[in-house]
C-alpha cells in the first residue's frame, strides 16, 4: 500500500492562515478558469446535457434496523452499479420494487439519496472566491484568531449505533460510497473532509478506524487523509491518552502510521 510516502508539507489546511503572495491578472484568470473547470467536473451524476424527467418507476428503500422507509426513481439510483444490480434482479416487479438495507444508517443513505439527486449533499461544497479555493456552505470564519480558517455551518459529526459513538460524518458517506461504487461521492467527500478544523482526537482516531474496518487495502486515499492529520497535528496527539490507548489496542491503522512516520523522517534527512 505505501511506497514511499512524503507527508512533510502542511500547507493544505494546517489551520493557520497564510498570506496570500501577489498574483498577476494572467495568474488570477487561470486559478478562475480551474475553478470554474473543477465545478464543472464535480459529482453530479444527473447534471446531464438533458434533465432527467423523473419518470421511471418508485422504489422503495427501507434503512437501517428501524426501517425507515426512503423512495427513489429508479433511474437515479440507477447510477449506482450497486443499486443497478439490485434493481436488474427485480425486472419482472415493476409494482413492487424494493431493497432492504439493514446495516445502512438512515442519516448516512439520506446523503447518499441526496448526492444521487442534487449531485452534492448538505453542506455543499461551494466556491471560496476570496481565497481561490473551495469551502463549505454556510462556514463562517473561525471566532478564534490563532487557529484561522473557518468553522462549519453544520456539525461534522454524527452518532453511529455500529461504532456507539461518534464519528465524522463525510467519513461515514466515504465508505458508504464505496459499497455503493460512487467514485466520485468518494471524492466529494474526501475534499469536505479536508476542510473540517477543531475536531477532536478521539473523534479523529474513531473515525480513522472506522474508515481503515469498512474501505479495502486497496482503496488508500481516505486511509492516506487520517495518517497525514495525524502526523501533521503530531503534536497534539501525542500528549492525548486517547491516542495513547487506541495505541495499544493496535491494528492495521498503526502499522500504516510507522510506516509513514518512517517515510516522514527519511524526508526531514533527506531535505537536511
Amino acid at each position: 500500500m505505501f511506497g514511499k510516502r512524503s507527508f512533510g508539507s502542511s500547507k493544505d489546511r494546517s489551520g493557520k492562515v497564510t498570506k496570500q503572495p501577489k498574483r498577476s491578472i494572467r495568474e488570477t484568470a487561470k486559478q478562475k478558469h480551474m475553478l470554474e473547470k473543477m465545478e464543472a467536473r464535480r459529482d453530479s451524476p444527473m447534471s446531464e446535457n438533458v434533465s432527467p424527467t423523473l419518470t421511471s418507476a418508485i422504489v422503495t428503500i427501507i434503512v437501517g434496523s428501524d426501517q425507515r422507509l426512503f423512495a427513489a426513481h429508479e433511474d437515479v439510483l440507477s447510477h449506482s452499479p450497486f443499486f443497478a444490480e439490485a434493481l436488474r434482479g427485480q425486472f419482472f416487479e415493476s409494482n413492487n420494487r424494493r431493497i432492504d438495507l439493514p446495516n445502512e444508517e438512515p442519516e448516512i443513505f439520506s446523503c447518499i439519496l441526496e448526492y444521487l439527486y442534487k449531485g452534492d449533499y448538505y453542506p455543499r461544497l461551494v466556491p471560496d472566491k476570496r481565497r481561490q479555493s473551495w469551502m463549505l456552505e454556510g462556514a463562517v470564519s473561525s471566532p478564534d484568531p490563532n487557529k484561522g480558517g473557518r468553522v462549519a455551518a453544520v456539525e461534522p459529526t454524527l452518532f453511529h449505533p455500529g461504532v456507539g459513538d461518534i464519528i465524522l460524518r463525510d467519513t461515514a458517506v466515504y465508505c458508504a460510497a464505496d459499497r455503493y461504487g460512487l467514485e466520485e461521492l468518494k471524492r466529494l467527500s474526501l475534499r469536505k473532509q479536508g476542510l473540517q478544523s477543531g475536531i477532536e482526537v478521539g473523534t479523529i482516531l474513531r473515525s480513522a478506524r472506522y474508515a481503515y474496518e469498512n474501505t479495502p487495502d486497496s482503496d488508500s486515499k481516505l486511509r492516506a487523509h487520517y495518517l497525514a492529520l495525524i502526523i501533521r497535528s503530531r503534536k497534539t496527539f501525542k500528549r492525548s491518552g486517547t491516542m495513547q490507548m487506541e495505541m495499544e489496542i493496535g491494528g492495521k491503522l498503526f502499522f500504516d502510521l510507522f510506516v509513514a512516520m518512517c517515510n516522514h523522517v527519511d524526508d526531514i534527512v533527506e531535505a537536511t
